[in-house]
């Protein structure tokens, strides 16, 4: 068998990074991970090629080369998805299609040959089973979850590393919370499950072995999950083997706001790489916290919380979200203060959005609001509900926040915040990337000399020198990321429009 592994493009979004790679020379930030995980489990004497349109363009010789064409991808990469399913059905090539958009909106692909929904570890091998008896099924489905001992190694042998930012591990699956506005349980469900030490050294392992240094993002949507195992088999274990190798890498994951209840987890991670967190915020707004099930973030000070992990050795990246029904007119005054006080530079800010499989999705549903289905994109103006304030109130109120929070002057205030209460270890020595000079030069260039921000730009490069110089290389890292966000904020008041052609101007 000829397996065609095709991963669809991204649009351009704040998670996208896509300005800021230019600056490194790198064309996607991460590798498909779920694709080069289902590779692995394909029979070794398949013939396998990998083509991420992150990374380059899709060819119809390429398509023609293949018996199958695997398909996998989130909400998000919805209409690229819909491309390359409509490429093999005109030069008749078989399409089998997984991940979290077909395994949430199956129906809405019946052009794709074969669907296979869920967890790879159940539901590929009888796929693979019927395929080398020549009666594969259209829909594979098990409503079990995987036991991830089963997981193998990803196979990146068919990428190459260097088209790229930084790595990708995973974990584990599952949250033991259940915001309603997220999918993660119902794709996963709520009793966290992982994979053991062994299976996670060995993984890192054939990251080094390939020759890769620098950042390795740990794809869990809560990292946390189970916090004892973390505490007592898997740091001590990355520990150990980072000291063997020279600290090679450095990581970073997303976990929730209780992490900045258990000092001596934190202590572990920083101990044992992690430089970063991105942890689900949504707001300052108790209320809102409350109508969103979201109980972790209820009750507690989260600006002491942000603080809290910063000190604690760990970059705060944060989510936010208007547009729950609680949210008052302040809101948006609100946010702003929020984010700027807590010095989170990667404020990654959007509408609330009903994605199907989600409690949101179903309570909007029953109430008649929705107005049709979610793109993915939280960081768009694709409202696909009608909110309880007037919706005009809240894109602009949604367009003032990122105006705001993306001008130079706040954006890089909230960077010198953050540089004054980060306290990292220092425990490994500096790794110059492949990039790093080149884009030093460039942020010179094109933001201490082009940009608009010129003047906070050499603000922040000599403070940084001055103040924190071992921080420095973070300083400009974060000038560059300022300069992609506000590409993706300017595109948003240039170009967003509400998808859905629903009178979505009027209050139910």
């Amino acid at each position: 068998m000829k397996i065609l592994l095709v991963y669809p493009r991204y649009p351009d979004t704040f998670w996208s990074f896509r300005h800021a790679l230019k600056f490194i020379d790198r064309k996607a930030s991460f590798p498909p991970l779920g694709l080069l995980t289902v590779a692995a489990m394909l029979p070794v004497e398949w013939e396998k090629r990998l083509v991420d349109m992150n990374v380059r363009a899709l060819s119809d010789e390429e398509l023609a080369w293949a018996d199958y064409v695997f398909i996998s991808a989130m909400t998000i990469q919805r209409n690229s998805a819909q491309e390359i399913i409509a490429r093999c059905r005109r030069m008749g090539v078989k399409s089998v299609a997984g991940g979290p958009l077909f395994t949430a909106c199956h129906e809405d692909f019946p052009d794709v040959d074969h669907l296979v929904l869920g967890e790879a570890e159940l539901t590929l091998p009888p796929f693979l089973a019927d395929v080398l008896r020549g009666e594969p099924r259209h829909l594979y489905a098990d409503e079990q979850w995987a036991n991830l001992a089963d997981t193998p190694i990803p196979l990146w042998g068919l990428i190459d590393v260097g088209n790229y930012a930084a790595m990708n591990i995973q974990y584990c699956r599952g949250c033991p919370f259940d915001c309603e506005f997220c999918d993660i349980t119902a794709l996963f469900g709520r009793k966290p499950r992982s994979k053991t030490r062994e299976q996670l050294i060995a993984e890192l392992e054939s990251l080094y072995v390939r020759g890769w240094r620098g950042a390795i993002f740990f794809v869990d949507d809560n990292f946390i999950g189970d916090k004892g195992k973390l505490k007592r088999e898997i740091l001590p274990a990355i520990i150990d083997w980072m000291e063997r190798k020279g600290r090679p890498f450095y990581f970073y994951t997303e976990a929730s706001i209780d992490l900045a209840d258990d000092p001596q987890l934190m202590e572990l991670m920083v101990r044992a790489g992690f430089e970063e967190v991105f942890i689900g915020i949504e707001t300052p707004n108790e209320e809102s916290h409350a109508e969103s099930g979201k109980m972790q973030n209820k009750n507690r000070d989260l600006l002491a919380s942000v603080k809290f992990i910063q000190r604690s050795g760990l970059q705060v990246h944060g989510g936010f979200i208007v547009g729950f029904d609680s949210d008052p007119p302040s809101i948006f005054d609100r946010q702003i203060l929020f984010i700027q006080e807590s010095g989170i530079v990667t404020a990654m800010v959007g509408l609330l959005s009903a994605i199907r499989g989600t409690r949101l999705h179903q309570r909007l549903s029953r109430e008649g609001r929705l107005l049709g289905e979610a793109a993915g994109n939280n960081t768009a103006i694709d409202l696909n509900f009608v909110p309880r304030m007037k919706s005009d109130e809240l894109i602009n109120g949604y367009r003032t926040i990122l105006d705001t929070i993306y001008s130079p002057k706040n954006y890089y205030q909230r960077v010198i915040r953050l540089l004054r209460e980060y306290r990292p270890l220092h425990l490994g020595k500096f790794h110059l990337q492949p990039g790093y000079v080149g884009a030093l030069f460039k942020s010179v260039l094109f933001l201490g000399l082009i940009g608009r921000e010129r003047y906070h730009f050499w603000k922040l490069f000599f403070w940084s020198l001055a103040r924190r110089p071992r921080l420095f290389p973070l300083a400009i890292t974060y000038a560059i990321y300022g300069f992609h966000f506000r590409k993706v904020a300017e595109n948003i008041r240039k170009n967003g429009m509400f998808a859905g052609n629903v009178a979505w101007n009027e209050k139910p």
